[in-house]
Formats: C-alpha cells, sequence, structure tokens
C-alpha cells in the first residue's frame, strides 16, 4: 500500500488523483477534516467520476509531528510519498517550519526504516538547492548549498529535512529526492503557492521584479515523482524545472491568460529594501504578520536559472511548458471565478 503525506494540498492533491489510476491502494493522511475539500474540488477539475475515485482513498486523521498517530499510519505501507510541509517565509514562524519540516520529516523517515517501507520520495524544493552569483551559469543538483549565505527560513527547513531523508538513505532507505521550482497548479488560490499569485494578479497586482526562478506543471510533478518511484532509480535527487522565467514574464503571461491588463510596473530593488524595512517595523509596533523579509526581498531581485537536464536524462521526460501550465491554472481560476458569482 501506498503513503501520500499532506494529500490535502497542491501536490499531495494531484498525486492522489494520478496515483488512483492505477491498481495500487492509497492511503493518505490530513490535519483538519475541511481541508479535504480541496482535495476533492481538485478531483472534479479532471473527471466527471471524481466521487468514485476519491473514495478509494483511505484517509486517516494524523499529524507528522504526532508519532504515536503516525505508527497506526503505517501499518502495511510499502511506499510513501511525503508532500506534507509547512510553507512560510515569516522570520517568527521558524520555530514552526523547523517542527514540521525537519521534525516531522524525521519522523517519517524513522517510521520507514522501522518498517521496512521500500522507497520513500520526499519533495523538496529548489529553495533547497545551491544558488550561483552569475545568472548565466545554471544552478544544477551539484551546486553547494552555502550555510553561510543569508538564506530564508523555508529553505533553511526544508534543506534540513532533506539532511534527515539523506540520513535515512545511508540507514538502508531507498529514498528519492526532488526539487521542484515554482509549481503551477490549480484550486489553491488563497494558500500563498502560485495559486494566490493568479488571484494577486486578476486582483491588479500589476508589478514585477527584477529577479526569475523556474516553473513546473504539478501534474509533470506527480507524473515524475511516480516514475521515479517505479523506477529502479535510488538515493537520487533531481531539480524540476520545465522552464525558467522572469517574473515579469511570468506576470505578463498571467495576465494575458486571465484577460487583465498587462501594463506592469517595475519595483526596483532600492525600493524593496525600503518596503521590507517597513514591514519589519510595522510587525514591531503592531505585531502585523510578517509580508516581505529581507531574504525574501532579495530572491525577488535575483535571477536563478535551473539545469533540468539530470532529470530528462534519467527518464527521458518531456515537461509541459510554461505557457501552456499558465493558459491551464488561469481556465480553471476563471471557472472557479465564475462559479462563485
Amino acid at each position: 500500500m501506498i503513503l501520500v503525506t499532506g494529500g490535502t494540498g497542491l501536490v499531495g492533491s494531484h498525486l492522489l488523483y494520478k496515483l488512483l489510476q492505477t491498481e495500487e491502494k492509497v492511503r493518505a493522511i490530513y490535519r483538519r477534516a475541511h481541508k479535504l475539500d480541496a482535495t476533492r474540488h481538485v478531483f472534479s477539475y479532471y473527471s466527471k467520476n471524481w466521487e468514485t475515485l476519491y473514495k478509494k482513498i483511505e484517509w486517516i486523521e494524523a499529524d507528522i509531528t504526532n508519532i504515536p498517530k503516525l505508527q497506526e499510519v503505517f501499518h502495511g505501507i510499502t511506499h510513501v510519498y511525503h508532500c506534507a510541509a509547512f510553507i512560510s517565509f515569516e522570520p517568527d514562524k521558524y520555530r514552526t517550519l523547523r517542527q514540521v519540516n525537519i521534525e516531522g520529516t524525521a519522523n517519517i523517515v524513522n517510521l520507514c526504516i522501522s518498517h521496512k517501507v521500500k522507497k520513500l520520495c520526499h519533495i523538496s524544493s529548489i529553495a533547497a538547492i545551491g544558488k550561483t552569483n552569475h545568472p548565466e551559469k545554471l544552478i544544477t543538483e551539484q551546486t553547494p548549498w552555502n550555510p553561510e549565505e543569508d538564506n530564508n527560513v523555508y529553505a533553511i527547513t526544508k534543506y534540513g529535512a532533506e539532511l534527515e531523508v539523506w540520513r535515512g538513505s545511508q540507514e538502508g532507505l531507498d529514498v528519492i529526492i526532488v526539487n521542484p521550482g515554482i509549481i503551477l497548479g490549480p484550486g489553491f488560490w488563497h494558500s500563498g503557492g502560485s495559486g494566490s499569485l493568479f488571484n494577486q494578479i486578476y486582483k491588479g497586482l500589476n508589478f514585477y521584479t527584477e529577479g526569475g526562478s523556474g516553473y513546473i506543471d504539478v501534474l509533470d510533478v506527480s507524473d515524475i515523482m511516480m516514475q521515479l518511484m517505479d523506477s529502479d532509480i535510488k538515493n537520487e535527487g533531481y531539480i524540476l524545472v520545465a522552464e525558467n522565467l522572469l517574473f515579469k514574464d511570468f506576470n505578463q503571461k498571467a495576465s494575458e491568460a486571465l484577460g487583465v491588463s498587462t501594463k506592469l510596473k517595475l519595483v526596483k530593488s532600492w525600493q524593496l529594501n525600503i518596503l521590507w524595512r517597513l514591514d519589519w517595523l510595522k510587525h514591531k509596533i503592531f505585531g502585523k504578520r510578517r509580508q516581505l523579509s529581507k531574504q525574501l526581498a532579495k530572491t525577488l531581485t535575483t535571477e536563478a536559472n535551473y539545469d533540468n537536464s539530470k532529470i530528462k536524462e534519467a527518464l527521458g521526460f518531456e515537461f509541459t511548458d510554461s505557457e501552456t501550465s499558465i493558459k491551464k491554472v488561469a481556465t480553471y481560476f476563471l471557472v472557479d471565478l465564475q462559479a462563485k458569482t
């Protein structure tokens, strides 16, 4: 039986849909019952028979930080897709990020070992990959992580989670780590991922910053994870990026797909440096949640380009181009928007 953690998130819900196209038995965990609606909604995008598929999932309420409950979850499990994570770039959320992303992953790894799980696939992030000082130099799986750099709190904890997975491989567990770029997928319009970007752009977000990053379709992420788990490949990590885009280009394409104004304004580095300081001041004086940290401001003005040749060579995988992904997500967004009115 297959276990999926984080089954109510963007990747987890799409992965569950893909897994249920096979004859495998699937178990998934959730923390809050109302989050299950998000997975149901994702299923409804892709099949008229979605309710029948959804009912095949064996759902268990559990938290990856609760070891006694997880013990029950692992009964009869042979393969694990670890998608659960806490995503935040707020510096004051570091303790929670560490507890969920590092300690929670350590729990999953330990239980995989004790229950003799055959293979673990851990979804990490390009945030946990090293950086280069020159945008023309592609970032690869071998680009070294620099712990002395001013890394954001999310990146630090995702890198720490990877160390736990590699520790598991040294203890005899077969593992795969995937590092997706910005994941493009529908259904999560308010959760802080790419879905919320479409929501903000539709509502009038008409500015961009000088940076850029790698993008990938959520169904491509799911397909690659499944292919890697079904293969003899083990103890390897892969960058999953279909295309590198400047933030300006992404915003332009998303605006066009959503049918809103494409007149974008540049926010320069010095302006962001003022904004993150004002954000910090508001947090200190009024207790407002951080919207822009120093580290995030740096990321937004940094052009990072990623090399996807390793996964292409391993699987011969053909990625969905970013324009197709953006148009698809925009279409689902507009359908959901119309359904609410």
